[in-house]
């Protein structure tokens, strides 16, 4: 992620953060300061829409509520604002009726939050991105590392688990009866990786 300089005569707001992305450019605001974002890769797209997919067939035909994903925004903090895109986000017919048609950002926080950690991010930083998730009310965080096949799992009690690619997501008492087998979710191992297993 890049941070771009921003005096404080000068920090942007929500409106200025959607026209800009109309005009092309993608990022996230912080307090007000633009933090451009890059695409993170085919791997992180397929884990993106494999959960996405699996939630919206859940919540979808039972009227929950919705999904989003990235490019959608959730506005968080006002004057200066925030803007923050989770990878995948759940919320609650109570928080959005099906019914209202959401044209902007989404000014409530979501109940169910996911994060796929990109190559670059340090384990710090998604930990820290987990835990800004809680403090705004998300009841339930999901941080995924493909490179370890692993998802930590936060929930806004504190409890927290570390899931590996042969357990399954549980919705809890947020999403009772959702389960998502994580070896649908990061698909076959890749043949190198096998083949080096297989010598050992």
């Amino acid at each position: 992620m890049t941070t771009t300089t921003t005096t404080e005569a000068s920090l942007l707001t929500a409106e200025d953060l959607l026209r800009l992305c109309s005009e092309g450019l993608r990022g996230e605001l912080i307090r007000g300061v633009l933090c451009e974002t890059m695409s993170a890769g085919q791997e992180h797209g397929e884990i993106a829409m494999k959960l996405g997919a699996a939630l919206l067939g859940f919540v979808g035909p039972r009227g929950l509520g919705r999904v989003m994903g990235s490019d959608s925004g959730v506005w968080l903090e006002r004057e200066p604002d925030t803007v923050r895109e989770p990878d995948v986000a759940f919320f609650s017919a109570g928080k959005i009726p099906m019914d209202v048609r959401v044209t902007g950002y989404a000014e409530v926080t979501p109940d169910l939050v996911v994060e796929i950690a990109s190559p670059t991010d340090s384990r710090r930083e998604v930990h820290d991105k987990a835990h800004m998730w809680l403090s705004h009310g998300v009841r339930l965080v999901w941080v995924v590392h493909p490179d370890t096949r692993t998802v930590d799992a936060y929930r806004q009690d504190g409890d927290a688990a570390t899931l590996s690619e042969t357990d399954a997501l549980d919705g809890l008492d947020l999403l009772p009866g959702f389960t998502c087998a994580l070896s649908t979710v990061f698909g076959p191992r890749p043949v190198e990786e096998r083949a080096g297993q297989d010598e050992a």
